[in-house]
């Protein structure tokens, strides 16, 4: 029994209960077995019980993998906890596979002495074969480090559901609701939630509904009255800070965001998009609120949907494109004109795995630079990222802000880990969000009494051009591409005007006022200072609590504002012998940061499409605390490998 664990016996004696701090939990098997279906429903009742967590589906860019293989499976991870916990866990504590695929792609992450739960149903020669197995792995003592469970899930289903006249096929397309029953037995977690949630999912069918509730609680009762389960777990709510919370996904918290960005700004939104992995959950989740004054358009392509948005934008609406990089790419032309308009447009990447195609449902940190410089000229843009699920709605809604206040696109930069992943969220009282007001120009104001308008006339204070709503009456004026004239906005090839303006652009940007950088250095003596950016924010700060149990001196910071950056970011990296940089890229930030401050910056990188785990994090930064890592003491900045050593941490410490 580890440190985490409690053993109670209940009244009844059938079931010792043990009492857990956290347990991490992988339902993995084909695409098309409803994997992401069946993690989502475990992910909703713990969130409904109060626990604190974190989710990571893994899943194929194929709607429909080949079955029964490699490239096929389909994973969704859950870690809760009875605490605040920062990630989705580095290895689970429970496996559920479906089939030998799901098996061999993940029996490696399961630690010694992990709880597997097997479908034995699906381990013929043939699947078995098909994965490179020369013998069954449930008879050839392979999984002898495991508490190994052997359930016939679809023989039990079909079972369960022999009087609903369903055919075989039918019926063991039920098989994942009986893995979670059998699940939710074991950790006591709510299924009222879940029976409601499939009467609704399927009301239009609702055969297919109480088949599924059939199958649900079947799974619930083989746990209740199979021998081979002789103990359940407990995992108590968290402690959370008080407050109203709903589980949510970052691309939901972003459309969300967005919705309350058009109340903050007072205007109606618009969202001109084209669907893309993993983004396109904002424009499904957006289209569902035309009541708060939000107008969606699925355009034909990504030129045609930031188009249109930078269209309404000139319109007097709060523009809105959704995106991925390749989408980013197509955009960058009409990017660079809102810079050049000065409008205000907010375009959101999601980031994930390229170039190209790439990896379209796998995570990446690589468009950093493209955001930072991928338009020609001088064209430079706010870039802010969130670094959690939750905060994609805090960064929506900030990111409108800039944009409205300064005339200008601000790009956010998520990834496919914040939009997927989820966690509890606490919802925000509406009336503490700043609001902004747009400012529209109504008059005349050319300083010369001539009764024009001026189009780039600047605000002293912001250097932001007035805004004015086309048809306004006085108010015509011409916008466009080419260089303008300061103030009068008239076409303008004058050497120094264009080096005025590019100027100005710039130093609008740079005058953005942002928060300093907080560094998190509990003893104030420490000499490695880690920074982060991103979705990186969960396992750098759970790898620093790790090495810091150990009794180590570790500090990190965690830059939201990526342009402009934090006014004190040069004073705070000189402050420190060692700057260490984790990124999912192969050393962006790093570049950007050794180029702007001439800060020796070390690059950890990693680009497998996967997001970092806290164990090899902490390997990492003890390698540097310890001097053992070559570029600890050294003065170059060369990559390093992409994987820790995996010592994992020390019972109990929180991942």
């Amino acid at each position: 029994m580890t440190s985490n664990e409690t053993a109670v016996t209940p009244a009844g004696g059938e079931h010792d209960v043990i009492t857990k701090d956290r347990v991490v939990i992988r339902f993995a098997g084909d695409s098309g077995d409803g994997m992401q279906l069946t993690g989502d429903r475990f992910t909703s009742e713990t969130a409904t019980f109060g626990n604190d967590l974190s989710t990571l589906p893994n899943f194929p860019a194929e709607i429909r993998a080949p079955a029964g293989t490699l490239p096929g499976v389909s994973s969704f991870q859950l870690h809760f906890a009875n605490y605040d916990i920062l990630t989705p866990g580095d290895r689970p504590d429970v496996l559920v596979a479906m089939n030998p695929a799901a098996l061999k792609a993940n029996i490696g992450d399961l630690p010694h002495g992990g709880v597997l739960i097997v479908n034995t149903d699906e381990f013929t020669k043939r699947n078995l074969t098909k994965v490179g197995y020369e013998s069954n792995p449930l008879e050839d003592d392979s999984l002898a480090d495991f508490q190994v469970h052997e359930v016939a899930m679809a023989t039990l289903t079909r079972g369960a559901l022999e009087e609903t006249g369903l055919s075989k096929k039918d019926a063991e397309r039920a098989k994942n609701m009986f893995a979670l029953g059998l699940l939710s037995w074991m950790y006591h977690r709510p299924h009222e939630g879940t029976e409601r949630f499939l009467r609704e999912k399927f009301a239009r069918r609702p055969e297919l509904a109480e088949a599924n509730i059939l199958a649900f609680r079947a799974g619930h009762a083989y746990g209740e009255t199979t021998e081979a389960f002789a103990v359940t777990y407990e995992v108590a709510p968290a402690k959370l800070e008080p407050g109203t919370y709903r589980q949510i996904t970052g691309n939901t918290a972003m459309a969300y965001g967005i919705v309350a960005a058009g109340r903050t700004t007072g205007l109606p939104v618009f969202l001109g998009s084209y669907p893309i992995t993993p983004a396109s959950d904002i424009l499904h989740e957006l289209s569902k609120h035309k009541a708060f004054g939000v107008t969606t358009f699925q355009a034909e392509d990504e030129i045609a949907g930031v188009g249109a948005a930078l269209g309404a934008s000139f319109g007097g609406s709060l523009g809105v494109t959704t995106t991925s990089g390749p989408g980013i790419s197509l955009k960058s032309e009409t990017i660079g004109l809102a810079v050049a308009l000065e409008l205000p447009l907010l375009v959101i990447d999601v980031q994930r795995g390229g170039p190209s195609t790439g990896l379209p449902t796998k995570t990446e940190q690589a468009d950093l630079l493209q955001a930072m410089y991928g338009r020609n000229g001088e064209a430079p843009l706010p870039i802010i990222a969130p670094r959690s699920p939750g905060d994609c709605f805090h960064a929506a809604v900030e990111a409108a802000a800039i944009a409205v206040r300064y005339r200008t696109p601000v790009i956010v930069l998520s990834d496919g880990a914040l939009a997927n992943g989820s966690e509890p969220w606490k919802i925000p009282d509406a009336d503490t969000l700043e609001r902004v007001d747009p400012g529209f120009a109504t008059e005349p104001n050319a300083p010369d009494g001539s009764g024009e308008f001026w189009p780039y006339l600047r605000d002293s204070e912001t250097l932001a051009r007035p805004w004015a709503i086309p048809g306004t009456p006085g108010l015509e004026h011409r916008v466009g591409g080419l260089e303008k004239a300061d103030g009068r906005g008239s076409i303008s090839y004058d050497p120094d005007n264009h080096d005025r303006m590019v100027r100005l652009r710039q130093a609008k940007i740079e005058n953005i006022p942002v928060p300093d950088l907080t560094v998190e250095d509990p003893s104030g003596e420490a000499d490695v200072l880690v920074v982060g950016w991103g979705s990186t924010y969960g396992p750098i700060v759970a790898g620093a609590r790790r090495v810091r149990n150990l009794g180590h001196k570790i500090a990190t910071a965690h830059l939201r504002h990526l342009n402009p950056l934090p006014a004190n970011l040069g004073e705070v990296l000189a402050s420190y012998r060692t700057v260490l940089v984790p990124e999912m890229n192969l050393g962006q930030l790093a570049l950007l940061l050794r180029g702007k401050y001439l800060v020796d910056a070390k690059s950890y990188t990693k680009v497998s499409g996967l997001p970092f785990k806290a164990e090899e994090l902490q390997d990492v930064f003890l390698d540097y605390l310890t001097g053992t890592h070559p570029n600890s003491t050294g003065t170059t900045s060369d990559t390093n490998s992409t994987n820790g050593s995996g010592n994992g941490a020390p019972l109990g410490v929180q991942a």
